[in-house]
């Protein structure tokens, strides 16, 4: 059967949406860049920075893991390191993601130093957490977002341990959780159990990038970082059959990016042969569809929802269905999880599906 692919578009806007692995930075799109860097460039003549629109022109998406980290090193980083351009970032990011239909957002950030602007970690939080309180001030504003704090592989034991503290002081204005994440390629995993133990203590929720890349996938790093009991894990491409009985034992949610494993070529193949099949045919985990960064791979949670309707058969019921399973691996608490309930049931039997 033919599928209109304007309508599935429409619906899968229209479709109530959860975000769970969206990077901040990486969910900045190159136009609110150049938007800063314009800016910046007035302020500062001197600037040896590129405009980013010609470095990353419109429509480019092939960045691979090795190109993906020097870009966003140089061109993010240099930015986005103050509090007037890190709080425009994130409103236009908020909004960006509520314009796409989603309801609730958990968006994830590592806490970072800017000795060049005397930004520190706390104040970059701060930052970050005061620019979704203004968003959600607004009253025609009805998209929840809380923050992750992320973990950088590369990091020390210490450094990591400050994240986790950070996260634990912010608990009371919107940290819901922390995320291990950075080069696949880099660091020792092994460091890191206490931390994310003091984390899971405190209430916090837990979540882990994992098996990314072929080369650090092997059984023993990913039974480690099974071992820190993780709540939901993110990407789970290059994994045994050992290590994936042991995710389907445990029900783990799966937070799968399609569109940024295709064009990143952290998988063989396209679209149709993403391991979502796979997952979605066993049935055991929930799975959970994500951006992780619209900035680079230009395509919003709508648009996952149209590949997975489009290359793997799913009918609208059961995009609503994807949606509405999301709910339950969120780390906000029941209140939240009642409301997001609430307002898909509501548009399911608005929409007569």
């Amino acid at each position: 059967m033919s599928v209109n692919m304007e309508e599935l578009e429409v619906f899968c806007k229209q479709l109530p949406k959860i975000e769970l692995h969206a990077h901040l930075s990486g969910s900045i799109t190159r136009e609110c860049l150049h938007e800063i860097y314009k800016k910046r460039k007035e302020a500062e003549p001197s600037i040896e920075l590129e405009d980013p629109m010609i470095v990353i022109p419109p429509g480019k998406v092939d960045y691979d893991l090795e190109t993906f980290f020097p870009l966003f090193s140089k061109y993010i980083y240099q930015l986005c390191n103050d509090v007037q351009s890190v709080r425009y970032s994130t409103k236009r990011v908020l909004q960006d993601f509520e314009a796409d239909g989603v309801a609730y957002l958990e968006l994830r950030t590592t806490p970072r130093e800017f000795k060049e602007t005397g930004m520190s970690k706390e104040q970059y939080v701060e930052t970050v957490l005061e620019s979704i309180e203004q968003y959600e001030k607004d009253a025609s504003t009805s998209m929840k977002t809380v923050l992750l704090l992320s973990v950088d592989r590369r990091d020390s034991f210490q450094k990591a341990l400050e994240c986790i503290d950070l996260a634990i002081r912010y608990k009371y204005r919107g940290v819901v959780g922390v995320d291990l994440c950075g080069d696949p390629m880099k660091g020792d995993v092994t460091i890191f159990r206490e931390v994310f133990s003091k984390a899971q203590e405190n209430g916090l929720g837990v979540t882990l990038h994992f098996a990314e890349a072929a080369k650090t996938s092997n059984d023993e790093e990913l039974l480690v970082l099974l071992s820190f009991k993780p709540d939901r894990i993110g990407h789970v491409i290059h994994v045994s059959d050992a290590i994936r009985a042991k995710i389907s034992r445990r029900k783990l949610a799966l937070e799968l990016c399609i569109s940024c494993n295709v064009h990143a070529k952290m998988i063989t193949g396209s679209f149709q042969d993403h391991h979502f099949r796979d997952w979605w045919v066993e049935k055991q985990c929930p799975l959970i569809l994500c951006t992780d960064d619209v900035g680079v791979f230009c395509s919003p949670l709508s648009n996952e929802y149209t590949i997975v309707a489009q290359h793997f058969g799913l009918t609208r019921l059961q995009l609503w269905e994807l949606s509405f399973q999301t709910i339950s691996p969120i780390f906000s608490g029941e209140e939240e999880k009642i409301r997001l309930r609430n307002l898909m049931l509501s548009w399911r039997e608005g929409n007569k599906l």
